[in-house]
This record gives structure tokens, sequence and C-alpha cells, in this order.
């Protein structure tokens, strides 16, 4: 009898002595990998990120580093490929993990979903569809019918082949039965020039460049791409209003790569979550075109998985290839 009840008192006798072993985080600067250039969506939530871990964590270091190419896949196997203990992470944008893998012709060597630990989904932004004055259109309605009046016979403007403008646009032509010429751009604000400078019809642009434009008259805001109107453009409607179920979003998570101890994600997502609930914190959400989100690992989690296996059928669908 002895003897069992020493053995049963065991396990709670080794609990504080393997919560003791557990390394501390982070014991050297944690680097954030950036899938794109300096200056995008993308960059600036990692850049909010660092600040916010490095206020809540006095003595830490937070890094953000820019490592582009292959539609974000060089990064995110940088990522993949790291020590699984917190030290180097990565700002995903749905579309390196739920598009280039498929769109791109160099596969990567790694699983967009197995591969990875979601942590914390800071926030989501939808997409405008615009175009430019000399459309003769006034409405949604009154563009779709421009559009198909003209089935494969006018271009539409993009940031760039497999971007989620191009896909926006792909989804939308698929819904409404109608063919355009894709010319893809080095970056969404290239595209939007081109569109004011009436080089180009039509295009769908990040609402963060879109805001700005909604007064001017060289341009028309004829949609956005989430479920309900933007606070930021109550007067512009949703598509889903004229095509029930239309939905293109695009986000922004914190990831490391699989195996990330989940104290240190639980900790991590702790923090931003609460930060994202602050005025100061959401009104720079809002300076960057993110609507603030939290999401927690597991949620995160589960829509990564759908966005990759339905951007994954888009991207086939609409036969999209990236040399």
């Amino acid at each position: 009898m002895r003897r069992r009840h020493l053995l049963a008192s065991l396990p709670l006798l080794a609990a504080p002595t393997a919560l003791r072993a557990q390394p501390a985080w982070p014991e050297r600067p944690v680097r954030i990998l950036v899938p794109f250039a300096p200056g995008g969506n993308t960059d600036a939530l990692a850049r909010l990120t660092a600040d916010l871990l490095q206020a809540e964590i006095p003595g830490a270091s937070f890094v953000v580093e820019n490592r582009t190419g292959a539609g974000g896949l060089i990064a995110a196997e940088a990522m993949v490929r790291a020590p699984a203990d917190g030290h180097t992470l990565m700002m995903v944008a749905v579309a390196v993990l739920a598009v280039a893998p498929v769109a791109m012709a160099q596969p990567p060597r790694f699983d967009p979903v197995a591969d990875v630990t979601p942590i914390v989904n800071l926030g989501t932004n939808p997409f405008v569809l615009m175009a430019h004055s000399s459309v003769a259109a006034t409405d949604l309605a009154g563009l779709i019918a421009w559009m198909r009046a003209r089935n494969g016979a006018f271009p539409y403007a993009s940031g760039g082949v497999g971007s989620f403008q191009h896909l926006s646009m792909a989804l939308f032509l698929q819904r409404i039965g109608v063919q355009a010429e894709h010319v893809p751009y080095r970056g969404g604000a290239p595209a939007l020039a081109d569109l004011i400078a009436g080089n180009a019809p039509v295009m769908f642009a990040n609402l963060s460049e879109a805001v700005p434009h909604a007064q001017n008259p060289a341009v028309r805001l004829f949609g956005v791409s989430g479920t309900t109107r933007a606070a930021a453009l109550p007067e512009v409607p949703a598509i889903a209003e004229a095509l029930p179920g239309f939905e293109t979003i695009t986000w922004n998570g914190l990831m490391g790569p699989k195996g990330l101890p989940p104290a240190i994600a639980t900790r991590i997502h702790g923090i931003i979550a609460a930060a994202l609930a602050r005025p100061a914190v959401q009104a720079r959400m809002a300076q960057i075109g993110a609507d603030p989100l939290g999401e927690g690992p597991e949620p995160f989690a589960a829509r990564l998985r759908a966005d990759v296996a339905r951007w994954g059928d888009v991207v086939r669908s609409a036969g999209i290839r990236v040399p």
C-alpha cells in the first residue's frame, strides 16, 4: 500500500520539476519573417506585432526581417525549417500558404498546413471593386452589365499573378459568367495608378488603397468584397448584396514551425489579442487598413485548412500559374 501511494505521488512530484526544466522564452532575439517588401499591410502588421510583444516582454528583442521571393514561399520555407523554439516566426498572408503552393511552377518542399503552427490571426481586410470613370456604369448592376456586354474583350489590372486582387477578380468573373484579360502589375499601387490614369478600366484594390480615392472623380467604387459593408466606406455596398455568398478577404497572422510549444503560442496569442482590444491599437490597425481579429491557434488553424482548400480550387479552375 505504501509503495502504491509513493508511485501515485510521483507525477505530482515530477510536475514542478518538468515545469522548471522548460527553457525560458525568449532566450535570444526573435525574428519575425515577412514574405514581402517593406511598406505593405503584411510588413506593417509584422512591425505592429513586434512593438506589442516588445512592450509586454521587457528585455526581449523582436526583429522584423523581410525575405521576399517566390510568392512568399522563400520566407515560409525558412520559417518551417527553423527550430521550433519560438525564435523564428512569420507574419503570413493567406496567399502565401493558400495560393502560392498551387500557383507556383515550383511547388514548395513543405506542407502549408501540417508544417506550420498558427498562433494568432491579427486581422482581415476586404478588397474594393473599382472602375475608371470612363466605364459607363454607376452601380454594381450596371458594371456587371458593362462587363457582360464586353465578354472577353476588356482587361483588368491587379497587383500581380496570384495576388488576392487577381483571385478576387477571377472569382467575381466566374460568378457573373464573364471572361477578361488579366494585366498584372508589380504591386497594387502601380495598378491603381494606371486605373486612375485611365489605362486600365477595372480592378480590385486593397481597402486601404481604395479609401483615399472614395471622392476621386477619376474612379468609381462599386463594391466591397467582404460579406458586409466596410466601416470606412459605408456608402459602398458589399458585393454579396447582389451576389449572395460572394466573399474574398485576406488575413495576416503570426505563425511558427510545426512543433512550436503550445505555451509559447498561447502566451503570444494572449498578448496580441488583449492589445487588439485597445482603442489605440485599433486606430493603428485602421491606418493599416485591417479589421482587428485576434483569432487564436485552433480557429486560426481551421481557417487555414479551409482557405488552402478553397483557394487551391480557385487557382486550379482559373488556370493561374506563376513561372
